[in-house]
């Protein structure tokens, strides 16, 4: 009722009759000492009582849920399971698309919610308290206390436009640092990204000319300028039939990109868990063979 905000909604979601939903709600307002939801023009809004309630009211209800789900054995065509999966977008673009498509055909009474993965992100924190439930992304060393799956490794190659002086000329380690470069922001506090990590280690420094938080929109904008994309080929490979860029090879060797999931013990020997990471892993691999 305090996610819908709306007493019928809340009977629609939960399969019950509305004078049933009313009554608990009564029962709930007589319990909190609270009214909970108050009228605001044509629709309710949760009081402050309220509000502090929704993130421990969640906790529970999602505890609750691996708890029954699993005692019963998970089995995805009558499932009712929420998922949740934080991702970069520096995965491949047709990873997520592929990997919804997925569980809503093998489990089509699911919900799923994709979270992003940015510099604000506690991912960490995230999969402990149970609001995400697996994060998929790439990093030079994954966090130790969590569970890893490998998914796949990429190379490391370029994307530039087709009117970038590099296709025609070539380019060296000098030329390739001093191009104009685009990255993406850090997906998660100090980090540098597994690029400009490598340089490092090299004593190395590209010039990075442009950094933007939508890594689905760089393609684009390095099509119509002479910006330079340093990623993984399966990623750049999705737009040279559709974008006016070319591939090169990169002139600075990189360590092949390593993409994984990564989950919480918490959900380690969950039915409904397990279910989810093969279907993660299952895209990947799919994916890879193309």
């Amino acid at each position: 009722m305090l996610t819908e905000r709306s007493v019928s909604k809340a009977a629609i979601r939960l399969g019950m009759h509305q004078p049933a939903v009313s009554s608990a709600l009564k029962r709930l307002r007589d319990f909190a000492g609270d009214p909970l939801l108050v009228r605001s023009g044509s629709g309710m809004v949760p009081t402050d009582a309220a509000l502090r309630m929704l993130e421990p009211a969640g906790h529970i209800l999602r505890s609750a849920e691996m708890l029954f789900s699993d005692a019963r054995g998970f089995e995805p065509a009558s499932a009712r399971n929420t998922f949740r999966v934080a991702a970069s977008d520096y995965l491949d673009p047709l990873f997520l698309p592929q990997l919804v498509a997925q569980i809503k055909s093998q489990a089509p009474l699911t919900q799923i919610e994709i979270h992003p993965l940015s510099g604000a992100t506690d991912y960490r924190a995230q999969l402990a308290q149970g609001e995400v439930d697996v994060v998929i992304g790439n990093w030079p060393a994954p966090p130790q206390e969590l569970h890893l799956g490998r998914l796949f490794g990429d190379e490391v190659v370029c994307m530039v436009s087709k009117k970038h002086p590099a296709v025609r000329r070539g380019w060296d380690q000098a030329s390739w640092l001093q191009a104009e470069h685009i990255a993406p922001m850090a997906t998660h506090p100090g980090a540098r990204g597994v690029i400009d990590d490598h340089l490092a280690s090299q004593g190395l420094q590209r010039h990075i000319a442009a950094r933007c938080p939508y890594f689905g929109q760089i393609p684009s904008m390095v099509a119509s300028t002479l910006l330079v994309l340093t990623t993984g080929r399966q990623y750049c490979a999705r737009f040279v039939d559709t974008l006016p860029v070319v591939v090169l090879a990169c002139p600075v060797e990189f360590p092949r990109m390593m993409y994984y999931q990564l989950w919480h013990e918490r959900t380690h020997t969950s039915a409904a868990g397990r279910w989810l990471r093969e279907r993660v892993k299952s895209v990947a691999a799919a994916l890879k063979k193309e």
